[in-house]
């Protein structure tokens, strides 16, 4: 016994669009709207860089993990049985090591970089302050390094507003206060 319904002569259902075949055609919506959101990203790209581009990207890049490599082997590697504290950091460092120069051999051929701009010096902002937060911890402790940290990174790195940078901040930071020094009892430095 059959379910379907039977359909007028004039008009037979289509399985795939749901629609009739003698209807007029709508514009389709879903389609119209990528096309904007794809020509609005594509106008707020920044302009291409180049392989040179590629190659000083690989070039940084080669340097953090070769630097990071170097760091981590002065605080002891261990072995995979009782790891020292730069095991992890080393290992994540070779990786990076090995990509950028992947990257530093292979960037010459590619073309989908994008040119420096303005934007181009945050992570670079994002990287200072972080090693400021490093260097004050051990003087005043992790919350007040922490929050401004969060602070910084929201409301002029992210464009978060003040009220939501505070918020995001200090609950973070809370959380991470209970975590480390509650939860897995690390000793970081604090004031409370």
């Amino acid at each position: 016994m059959s379910t379907e319904k039977p359909t007028s002569a004039g008009s037979s259902a289509s399985p795939s669009s749901g629609t009739t075949a003698g209807a007029t055609a709508e514009p389709d919506v879903l389609a119209e709207i990528e096309r904007e959101v794809a020509q609005e990203l594509e106008d707020e790209r920044p302009p291409a860089g180049g392989p040179g581009y590629q190659v000083v990207g690989a070039l940084v890049a080669l340097g953090i993990g070769v630097l990071g490599a170097a760091l981590s082997y002065g605080y002891g590697l261990g072995d995979l049985r009782a790891p020292g504290p730069g095991l992890w950091p080393f290992a994540v460092s070779v990786v990076i090591a090995i990509l950028s120069a992947g990257l530093l051999i292979s960037g010459r051929g590619l073309q989908d970089s994008e040119r420096f701009t303005r934007s181009s010096i945050l992570p670079l902002i994002g990287l200072v302050t972080f090693a400021l937060l490093a260097w004050l911890m051990p003087l005043i402790g992790f919350e007040i390094p922490s929050v401004a940290l969060c602070i910084v990174w929201l409301r002029w790195l992210g464009g978060e507003s003040w009220r939501m940078s505070i918020v995001v901040a200090v609950c973070t930071v809370a959380a991470f206060y209970l975590l480390f020094l509650y939860g897995l009892r690390i000793p970081l430095p604090h004031l409370i």
